[in-house]
């Protein structure tokens, strides 16, 4: 991409190196505006770097290897930087489709993107497999390429209000098509007791329920909030007490979280079963759960969410965001203040926290039982 070096592309002992290297050996005499204003660019790189998760770096720089390989395809050039909004608008275009409606209403689309160049891009590893896209990668990918614009102080083509209408537009036909964004299944309190009843005395059950009560009651934690968590995070207040803070979160939420009762009392049962000190809270198990490893990752989080689940029963796409969504889900089924339940998972806007409410929870409100209570209120009364 022509002009844009991304922190992705640098590694972190590189813009430390180079952060480094402002460090005088001696006194220096009087510094330059225009020496300062690098090393004050080159240092806040090499902090934006440290301070932005590994993975989020990986997902900017796949989406951006995306975009400059189509725009070679496509064009025989490299994207052009700054974007126009046409370039943006003809990647939409490729990737979503022509829509067409039949004399009956019936939405279809016409694939645009033409099969040659869609082949390349497979057999050049940019897509894994022939065919349009699902709207919510187009937004993130035109996401990471407005990004890489604001990045060196661009205007990105998705600011147009032409690109910004189409993007609309094609919102709406993909609900229709039915690509909405299809979430993991909720853990709600039934289906969170029922994963904890496989889990038994074993050290593998000891870990996998104290990962599921640490992870749900504490607020819903993320995939990686639970893999990152270290002994050292925890101050234990009493037996059945702990306080756990974050070291890093999505959202920078550095807030205490409590870690009570059963979720504390699993958690210390893990930690001295396993004879665990320091590092790591959750860690993998070898030898058929005779040997301890190193810690969890976010995947593995993930799976031991899915096994339960399976082992347990339960019917639907249960993931390690289960427990997020599930927390939310009951806490709105309890009725608890928005301001509380935020205030546990982190959530920075309403609109985000409300989006993870499952329909069970509105299932069993009132408003769901309306038709019942009218038909119930105007029955006539029994005579007796």
């Amino acid at each position: 991409m022509n002009n844009i070096e991304t922190p992705a592309g640098e590694t972190l002992l590189a813009a430390v190196q180079s952060a480094s290297a402002l460090l005088p050996q001696k006194q220096p005499a009087a510094a330059r505006l225009e020496d300062l204003e690098a090393g004050a660019e080159t240092a806040f790189q090499a902090f934006r770097l440290a301070a932005t998760p590994t993975s989020t770096w990986q997902t900017y720089a796949r989406g951006l290897r995306y975009v400059c390989g189509w725009a070679q395809a496509r064009f025989g050039e490299p994207l052009p930087v700054p974007t126009p909004p046409a370039v943006a608008t003809q990647f939409v275009v490729d990737h979503f489709g022509l829509p067409v409606r039949d004399k009956a209403g019936r939405l279809t689309l016409t694939p645009v993107l033409p099969a040659a160049l869609d082949q390349a891009l497979v057999d050049s590893g940019f897509k894994s497999r022939l065919g349009p896209l699902k709207m919510s990668t187009i937004d993130h990918r035109l996401a990471i390429l407005s990004w890489a614009h604001h990045e060196k102080n661009l205007v990105s083509p998705t600011e147009d209000p032409a690109v910004r209408r189409l993007l609309a537009d094609c919102r709406k036909l993909a609900l229709e098509l039915g690509q909405a964004p299809k979430p993991k299944a909720a853990a709600p309190q039934d289906a969170l007791d029922a994963m904890l009843a496989t889990c038994d005395e074993s050290l593998e059950g000891l870990r996998d329920r104290a990962v599921l009560l640490f992870g749900w009651s504490s607020g819903g934690r993320r995939r990686s909030e639970i893999a990152n968590a270290l002994v050292e995070d925890l101050e234990w207040l009493d037996e059945r007490t702990a306080v756990f803070s974050m070291r890093q979160s999505k959202t920078g939420d550095t807030g205490p979280k409590p870690v009570v009762e059963d979720a504390a009392a699993a958690l210390r049962a893990w930690l001295d079963r396993a004879g665990i000190r320091t590092g790591p809270l959750f860690r993998r198990l070898y030898r058929g759960g005779a040997t301890l490893g190193g810690g969890l990752t976010p995947h593995s989080i993930g799976q031991i969410v899915k096994s339960r689940a399976e082992l347990a029963g339960l019917v639907g796409d249960f993931a390690g965001h289960s427990l997020r969504r599930g927390f939310v889900t009951e806490a709105g089924a309890n009725q608890l203040p928005l301001a509380d339940t935020m205030a546990m998972t982190g959530h920075r806007t309403v609109k985000s926290v409300v989006r993870y409410g499952d329909a069970g929870a509105l299932a069993r409100s009132p408003a769901a039982r309306l038709l019942a209570a009218g038909r119930k209120r105007r029955s006539p009364p029994d005579v007796g």
